[in-house]
């Protein structure tokens, strides 16, 4: 679901909106996408937390967290580093910034893939079971890191978890299996 709404796939039925433009839109059984430029403003909305982190490995951390802003924006390195580091403290891994993924723990790399997600102030973030590869504690912290900048920059978090616990802190709660949605609460 996660891939289908930040266009990873393409979706052969259906609609996807955000903010009330169609970025897919079905009609008459036809899925339609937004031209390029409207696809890119949309998704430009949007930030991911992977499940398997997909830090580059050859990147330092603050580096891992530049790229998108430097390569997919043209931003400046220094226009976008101070912003960096600032959600670098935030997430507790300033003193990491020059270290390079492979050395981190797996907390750790969430959370950069967490500062990564958030550098382009999306509207929305998503998080691919943002939990699922880590211990109890640190997934309670990752949870927690995650709710309090949603929180604080006024973004909707959409979670895909399988754990209950996690599900129990959302405000809404969508039960999908096998591709069918059988609650929403």
């Amino acid at each position: 679901l996660l891939r289908c709404l930040n266009h990873l796939e393409t979706i052969q039925g259906g609609s996807i909106a955000v903010d009330g433009e169609f970025l897919a839109e079905d009609k008459d059984g036809k899925v339609t996408y937004a031209s390029e430029a409207r696809t890119k403003a949309i998704l430009a909305k949007m930030g991911m937390v992977f499940q398997s982190f997909n830090l580059f490995p050859h990147m330092t951390v603050l580096d891992n967290i530049m790229a998108a802003p430097i390569y997919v924006k043209g931003m400046k390195r220094e226009e976008i580093q101070p912003i960096a580091e600032d959600l670098l403290s935030k997430v507790g891994l300033l003193n990491k910034k020059d270290m390079y993924p492979g050395s981190l723990s797996g907390g750790q790399k969430q959370r950069v893939a967490i500062a990564r997600a958030l550098i382009a102030k999306p509207r929305i973030v998503f998080a691919d079971e943002p939990t699922g590869n880590l211990d109890t504690r640190t997934g309670e912290d990752t949870m927690r890191l995650l709710m309090e900048c949603a929180a604080e920059f006024g973004q909707t978090l959409i979670v895909v978890t399988h754990n209950p616990e996690i599900a129990q802190k959302a405000q809404q709660v969508i039960r999908i299996e096998d591709g069918q949605i059988l609650s929403n609460i």
